[in-house]
């Protein structure tokens, strides 16, 4: 129990609407939301969840955030490496890193996933449609990234998280090889 505690610590519920279904005999009435969770330490995860009221489409939406989180890797506990983009839709989303001190200059939604994931440096730009629940999307592919790690194909793993994500975050031994160097770190600035 303490360990989940510890998993939503960061719950914000970034969208609440009134959404409605049409039947034969007349419209349907539910609410749904979507809600970002993290521990502020790189595990973040967005999850949507409809019911009858709004406490009951957060909880829902909560219970599947909590299911499809994901680790972030972060340069210094702090920001990400380098530049990244993401495309959802008709969302264009880029994040690129900045140095320490910087804050997160964003657009809200993107502030509350990178607060859940503990990101404290970072700059967005969100181009072409900024529809909220896009940008979400957009945000976590980036960050999230990675393509299937090549050894959990098989038939006998119960879920495989990063499954067709995106290319994602390069990590910094990535980098250091298409540099053609190895990267070091002096004074928190990397060569």
């Amino acid at each position: 129990m303490q360990h989940l505690r510890s998993l939503t610590e960061y719950t914000f519920p970034l969208i609440t609407k009134r959404v409605m279904q049409q039947t034969s005999k007349g419209k349907i009435m539910s609410k749904y939301a979507l809600v970002v969770c993290g521990n502020g330490k790189g595990m973040v995860g967005v999850g949507e969840g409809k019911g009858d009221s709004n406490g009951d489409a957060i909880r829902k939406a909560t219970i599947e955030a909590v299911r499809e989180m994901d680790f972030v890797d972060r340069f210094q506990d702090r920001t990400i490496y380098g530049e990244l983009k993401s495309k959802v839709g008709s969302s264009l989303v880029e994040l690129r890193s900045r140095p320490a001190g910087f804050g997160l200059r964003c657009s809200p939604v993107v502030h509350q996933v990178a607060k859940a994931a503990g990101i404290t440096d970072l700059s967005a730009k969100c181009r072409r449609s900024r529809n909220p629940m896009q940008v979400v999307k957009a945000t976590l592919k980036a960050l999230h990234g990675g393509s299937q790690p090549q050894l959990m194909s098989r038939s006998d793993m119960v879920r495989v998280p990063r499954l067709e994500k995106g290319a994602g975050m390069k990590t910094a031994e990535e980098i250091g090889l298409e540099r053609g160097r190895e990267m070091v770190y002096m004074n928190k600035k990397v060569y």
